[in-house]
């Protein structure tokens, strides 16, 4: 098989394929590194099981990532953050052969672990492909229900969520795609995919500083750029000049955002498309497109071409618009399973399509609303209530920087939401409860408000609501 990138260098060398500071690599130069890393790195490797990817965004990581695909061999992308317990778990149930590193881990791996400047310094040899041309790359869930499972995504998958994605918000040979994701989140990855389809470059961050990510929208160094809504937020409390002519598309994902930010930005006149995807769709799968955007805030649009979505009740009917339930998808860019698990496989993926656990309702217009993660919904006195739409009221409010929300034990109702906020200058807990009585069902609004200095978030700058909810809970059963 032909890797991407090497066919992306014979048909444009002389495009820029990645920026990093003030760097930058054609597609021809990449390509060369990538090829002297492959026979390095052929050295260490024993066999087709998957390799491990343990590297922070850096151009080795590029690297690295395209020379196991030249090899033929899947990706097992290691999140950073975890713990080397987390680690060792992926590591085994992928049965990896090897952790590619930028450091030694005091306590060793369940898995032989080399670092970049190993691969570097070591004797090339000739370049052995393994075969696996068909599945690209793993990652693992964060496993908010019981052990993460090992995401299948194939090349097939990849390229048809990066032509989807094109189809929608369109191409331009001159794009740039800012990226300042973790190249181990799929949304992150799936930019690298993007761009040897494409043909586009890459602007790769080490991490987001909003300053940095302002002044570059500001100058023109990039035309898209994905964010969370955490992100979103704090490029809007830096904002002080327009963005560039040249940047049109901000991609905003990672779950449902606080309505009143979307429209802040559409005041500002920033070019925010809502999205709606998982690591099992090899990114987007639903997105605002731009013609739609201005007016359907909320909305995390329709399923790219050509993928399928319908909402389906607890009876496994198909549910009416309007009527919430659990989303469910088919299409080319959906996951065909789980690695090593059958029985998680085939919970998720039934008669072709994978319920996704998320829960959301269509609009008349076929117009996708995600309301929340089932795990999160709040049942209160009979009555679901879900988080993100107390959180989207409560982020409304101007002194309100973060929000979260989770459902807190009680002997009357079962259960009752509090909130959790950051907040951007002092207000009372009265006073945000008075507003959400305003705005919120009464069983619906917070019973309580806990004020923090920061709200437990992953590496890709999603809320973690399950600690909020331990957190709550045990100081209820501590009382």
């Amino acid at each position: 098989m032909t890797s991407w990138l090497e066919k992306r260098a014979h048909l444009t060398p002389n495009r820029i394929a990645l920026y990093f500071g003030h760097d930058s690599w054609t597609f021809k130069e990449l390509e060369k590194e990538v090829n002297e890393f492959a026979a390095k790195l052929s050295g260490f490797i024993h066999s087709s099981d998957p390799v491990a990817v343990l590297l922070p965004n850096h151009p080795d990581t590029v690297m690295v990532i395209h020379a196991l695909q030249k090899l033929e061999l899947p990706v097992l992308m290691l999140n950073s953050r975890l713990t080397r317990d987390e680690w060792n778990y992926q590591l085994s149930d992928s049965r990896a052969q090897l952790v590619v590193t930028d450091q030694w881990i005091e306590s060793p791996l369940s898995a032989e672990m080399i670092t970049v400047y190993d691969i570097r310094q070591s004797a090339p040899l000739d370049v052995t492909s393994w075969g696996h041309s068909d599945l690209c790359s793993i990652m693992y869930t964060s496993g908010t229900t019981g052990r993460p499972k090992g995401v299948m995504q194939s090349y097939d998958n990849h390229f048809a969520s990066a032509s989807a994605s094109a189809f929608n918000i369109g191409l331009d040979t001159k794009d740039i795609w800012m990226c300042a994701v973790p190249l181990f989140h799929i949304s992150g990855y799936s930019i690298l995919m993007r761009s040897v389809i494409y043909g586009i470059g890459v602007r790769l961050y080490a991490k987001f500083d909003e300053a940095v990510i302002h002044n570059d929208l500001v100058s023109g160094k990039g035309t898209v750029l994905s964010v969370v809504t955490v992100m979103l937020q704090r490029l809007l409390e830096v904002k002080d000049a327009a963005y560039h002519p040249s940047f049109r598309c901000m991609l905003l994902g990672g779950g449902p955002a606080p309505e009143s930010m979307v429209e802040q930005c559409h005041q500002l006149k920033i070019p925010v498309f809502q999205s709606y995807g998982m690591t099992e769709t090899c990114s987007q799968f639903t997105t605002l497109s731009p013609d739609d955007a201005p007016f359907k805030i909320g909305s995390s649009g329709k399923p790219l071409f050509p993928g399928e979505l319908k909402i389906i009740k607890e009876s496994g009917e198909v549910a009416a618009h309007g009527d919430v339930g659990e989303i469910a998808l088919n299409g080319p860019s959906v996951t065909s399973g789980y690695f090593n698990n059958r029985p998680a496989t085939e919970k998720a993926l039934q008669q072709g399509w994978l319920k996704t656990g998320d829960m959301g309702y269509l609009d008349q217009d076929g117009f996708l609303y995600v309301v929340d993660r089932r795990s999160d919904l709040i049942i209160s006195g009979g009555e679901n209530v879900y988080p993100a739409e107390i959180e989207s009221v409560l982020m409304s409010h101007p002194a309100v920087r973060e929000a979260g929300v989770a459902g807190k034990k009680d002997l009357d109702w079962g259960e009752v939401p509090v909130a959790f906020l950051v907040t951007n200058e002092t207000c009372t807990e009265e006073e945000l409860l008075r507003y959400c009585r305003e705005r919120l069902a009464a069983y619906k609004t917070p019973k309580s408000i806990y004020f923090k200095d920061s709200l437990p978030r992953n590496a890709g700058g999603k809320l973690i609501r399950r600690f909020l909810k331990e957190e709550v809970n045990a100081d209820n059963e501590n009382c």
